[in-house]
């Protein structure tokens, strides 16, 4: 400050005190919008949800079986592993 011959401002300015009250007021309005909006996104995941589990059908259970080549007659034989 002193570059620039200016005196420092010692003491509580009336408007920055303004300035605060807008921000305490502008972040006030900032939650608010926010829990507004987490709430229309949980109701509108449910809907999805519900959407989605309509065309849901139950999962047939698959019984494992295990196939032998030994029989099998390979033209080209990739890889031993492979045929095993």
């Amino acid at each position: 400050m002193a570059n620039y011959d200016r005196k420092l401002r010692i003491g509580m300015d009336i408007r920055r005190k303004r300035k605060v009250e807008k921000i305490m007021e502008f972040t006030g309005r900032m939650k608010k919008i926010q829990e507004e909006a987490g709430t229309v996104l949980r109701k509108v995941q449910k809907k999805m949800k519900q959407q989605a589990d309509k065309r849901k059908r139950e999962v047939k259970e698959w019984k494992k079986t295990m196939l032998s080549t030994k029989d099998l007659v390979f033209k080209e034989r990739p890889a031993k592993k492979l045929v095993d």
